[in-house]
């Protein structure tokens, strides 16, 4: 089917027992994998087994260039904890690390400071963008950017061409007339979509809502059939409609923007992004009651029977 790689997202993945049991699997048969993680579980034996594996792409997740930024949000210690990773993955010569950044209102203006940490590792910068998504719908007014912002990111995006973007910001391309590098469309079902540990399949890693669920992996056919033929891929795959966007000379450029921003802030997928940069979703962003959100599907695990014995 052509897939180069799988992403193990979590939480936190190194937390499973058999984690490297999986990556072995997949990189066996030519399938290589990406994971994130806090960097806590990588000491300096784990380093070493990682450098030795073939396809294997490692990303530190940091949210802030120094503790006082990144700890905050996500746990004390975490800054430090991160950093030790890195040392020890540069100590195992593991290679091109990634550090991944979640862009947010108070560590947008240290993206420089990002970019000297990943040239010290010989790393790579790898953005993204905060979607209103899982944990994050709880703190996106608080900390998605601010329209200036937004315009800065794009400018400093155009002069670091080299930054992993993914389809993350392509919704700023609005802001001028040069297009950012990177996957400039919504990749839901058309290269990307997200497997529960459930098996049910969904469009995108950010909609995990049953709206967007195509079907599951386990139903005859297999995951072959669900991305050949489920009716949400095919539909996702057709042209896009630029409903309330119409009007906007720029729709070629941003595409309307993001499909999970939209739904999870409450806005009608047909319209623009709750980010667009001419500002267009302000009005019908602040009109929708908190009632009127729609919540992600909580529980994508199932029950598991367990026996306890007590010792004579």
């Amino acid at each position: 089917m052509q897939v180069f790689y799988v992403n193990i997202g979590g939480g936190e993945p190194l937390i499973r027992p058999d984690f490297e049991e999986l990556v072995h699997y997949a990189t066996g048969r030519g399938v290589g994998v990406k994971f994130s993680t806090n960097g806590v579980f990588i000491d300096e034996a784990a380093a070493r087994r990682y450098a030795a594996m073939d396809y294997l792409d490692i990303q530190i997740s940091l949210d802030g260039a120094d503790a006082a930024t990144n700890d905050p949000i996500r746990g004390t210690g975490s800054f430090s904890a991160a950093l030790s990773a890195m040392d020890r993955l540069a100590d195992a010569n593991f290679g091109e690390f990634k550090i991944s950044v979640v862009v947010n209102r108070h560590n947008v203006t240290q993206l420089d400071e990002f970019q000297t940490l990943a040239d010290r590792y010989g790393a790579q910068l790898r953005l993204t963008r905060l979607r209103p998504a899982g944990r994050g719908a709880e703190v996106w007014h608080q900390l998605h950017l601010h329209h200036e912002q937004q315009r800065d990111l794009y400018h400093w995006l155009l002069d670091h061409p080299f930054v992993l973007t993914g389809d993350s910001f392509f919704h700023l391309n609005a802001f001028g007339d040069q297009n950012l590098d990177g996957l400039n469309l919504c990749g839901a079902g058309r290269v990307v979509c997200l497997i529960d540990p459930l098996g049910d399949v969904y469009a995108c890693p950010f909609v995990l809502h049953d709206e967007f669920k195509a079907g599951n992996v386990t139903e005859p056919g297999g995951f072959a059939r669900v991305w050949g033929e489920s009716e949400l891929f095919t539909s996702l795959r057709e042209p896009t409609s630029p409903g309330a966007c119409a009007s906007c000379g720029q729709f070629d450029d941003c595409a309307g923007g993001c499909m999970a921003a939209k739904f999870f802030t409450g806005l009608p997928l047909d319209g623009p992004d709750p980010e667009c940069a001419h500002g267009y979703a302000t009005g019908s962003l602040e009109s929708v009651e908190p009632h009127q959100l729609p919540t992600p599907t909580s529980d994508h695990s199932r029950p598991v029977a367990v026996a306890l014995t007590r010792k004579p």
